[in-house]
């Protein structure tokens, strides 16, 4: 029996609409990385393909996923995805209510499905790995604020920009910064 997927109303918030498993699974798995549908397909073997490419068409229409590349494979169009990013750029305007609670959700996404998969090791153990849950309310100024920001990329440019390596463990850092008014 095919699953029925929502289509995309005027009214279907986008956050609405990234609470659906599948897609919320398909957000998570584009967190970082880009994708073809063939990629996305073996890393959700459990969502028939006819299923996974309806999802991703929603996804693409309701502007999450952008298709970052097109190539030819015998005789059909294979594309690449990416999650729609734009909206962080702060070269763009500040993104309205509705794009901000959607990117919200994609970062809890994202780190859901970071922590899933943690848990879904055989070999979990929280000290030796270095797990950390960590959330701090500091008092700082409006213009202390941006110096913060500028202080931790420099510090962690280069280490996000150093790649996988010989000893290196992938490891997910996220802040988020939020007044608290």
């Amino acid at each position: 029996m095919g699953m029925v997927v929502q289509e995309l109303s005027p009214e279907t918030s986008l956050a609405d609409l990234l609470h659906q498993p599948v897609r919320w699974r398909l957000v998570q798995a584009l967190i970082g990385r880009s994708l073809t549908t063939g990629e996305l397909a073996e890393l959700l073997p459990d969502v028939p393909t006819t299923t996974l490419y309806r999802h991703v068409g929603v996804l693409v229409k309701a502007g999450v996923l952008v298709v970052t590349d097109e190539r030819r494979v015998r005789g059909a169009v294979e594309r690449t995805y990416s999650l729609d990013t734009s909206a962080a750029d702060p070269d763009n305007d500040a993104p309205d209510r509705d794009r901000l609670r959607t990117m919200f959700t994609v970062y809890l996404a994202g780190l859901a499905g970071d922590f899933d998969r943690y848990l879904a090791r055989d070999d979990v153990d929280p000290v030796r790995d270095g797990v950390s849950l960590r959330q701090a309310a500091i008092w700082i100024s409006d213009d202390e604020l941006p110096q913060l920001q500028e202080r931790l990329t420099e510090v962690l440019d280069p280490v996000v920009a150093q790649g996988p390596g010989p000893g290196r463990t992938r490891r997910i850092l996220s802040t988020i910064f939020v007044p608290d008014r």
